[in-house]
């Protein structure tokens, strides 16, 4: 696509359109995938509580989100007088763009990715790093105190994370020997006995498969791991002061965080766009379906464990991340890389 832009518009305007596209391509269905997702959560927790959920607006509910949304559009937006304004409007700014620009390098099928770089591991690490910033400032701009204690809650806990997750992607990168996603997926094709597709199928690689999984819900702040937002502890988090677009983009980014984590389980794990058997016929259908309906699966895992699992205290919180899965992420990696030298060497 990028090719018959530039012959038509000459080479950086053509480049510059063909990028903007496939830019648009991703953002806009991943807004409205993120509208309907906010749906399915609300359905499945309603469900396992016994309850109908968003059943009014629009056939079954489906339009629930949409009015949620034009709701808050039409909503003032205040600033506290005491807070910083230019920080405090810009900090969802930094949470909602973060959250869009990991997307940049997650393969939707083969060949079908917006930047192909060679480093796609690098910089997702590089790009969610830097999405604690936002939190960090919308805490402080606020000059509120229940915000700033959510905000270093919230500081800690994904840095604790991030570390663990991390070692589980050396363990990746050493078995596939590339940091380019599609590398790592096309690594997985008939890994196991020679027709299962998927790292996560191997007993080396399956506990960093459930460390990985954890570990996002923990990055992601999604219960039980959802400390910077106890309602019982910090009315609603680092966002308390926020109200009409400037908290739906807090919102919006937190789910378009959730995906990308169930998206990268799919990739790294599970065979991203593979079928789930190494089968002639079921490459029939499109990839792209393959690793949304993985992307759904895990999704649906969060929130089963939403509804389900109490939460937990922020002591556990820092225990699990900083004496448990370090260590085990650590040892893994000493590990694989003795496996992997070692049937190297028998080779």
């Amino acid at each position: 696509m990028t090719a018959w832009f530039q012959s038509f518009l000459g080479f950086e305007f053509g480049w510059f359109v063909a990028t903007l596209i496939g830019i648009l391509l991703i953002a806009l269905p991943l807004m409205l995938a993120v509208a309907m997702i906010i749906y399915a959560d609300r359905k499945i927790w309603a469900a396992m509580a016994l309850r109908r959920g968003p059943n009014v607006v629009g056939p079954l509910g489906l339009l629930q989100s949409f009015a949620d949304g034009l709701k808050v559009f039409l909503q003032e937006t205040i600033i506290p007088t005491a807070a910083n304004k230019g920080l405090f409007l810009l900090a969802p700014i930094i949470f909602f763009t973060v959250a869009l620009l990991a997307w940049a390098v997650i393969p939707f099928q083969a060949g079908v990715v917006l930047a192909n770089i060679n480093v796609a591991l690098l910089y997702i690490l590089a790009i969610s790093s830097i999405g604690v910033y936002g939190v960090i400032i919308s805490g402080w701009a606020s000059n509120s105190k229940y915000p700033f204690y959510s905000a270093l809650r919230a500081a800690a806990q994904m840095v604790s994370y991030e570390v663990s997750i991390g070692f589980v992607l050396i363990s990746v990168v050493l078995w596939a020997g590339s940091f380019n996603l599609s590398t790592i997926v096309e690594a997985q094709q008939a890994h196991i006995f020679g027709f299962i597709n998927g790292f996560g199928f191997n007993p080396l690689l399956f506990p960093m498969a459930v460390v990985f999984l954890i570990s996002a819900m923990a990055e992601t702040a999604r219960a039980p791991f959802d400390l910077t937002e106890a309602e019982s502890e910090l009315v609603a988090g680092y966002q308390t002061e926020y109200s009409s677009m400037a908290f739906a983009l807090f919102w919006l980014g937190e789910y378009g965080n959730v995906l990308l984590m169930c998206a990268l389980n799919a990739t790294l794990f599970w065979g991203g766009w593979l079928p789930p058997v190494d089968w002639a016929p079921l490459y029939a259908v499109p990839g792209i379906i393959w690793l949304f309906a993985k992307i759904l699966f895990f999704f649906f895992v969060f929130s089963w464990v939403k509804a389900t699992v109490p939460r937990y205290r922020y002591d556990q919180l820092m225990r699990l991340g900083w004496k448990i899965f370090l260590p085990l992420s650590l040892l893994w990696v000493f590990l694989v890389s003795g496996y992997l030298m070692l049937t190297r060497w028998m080779v």
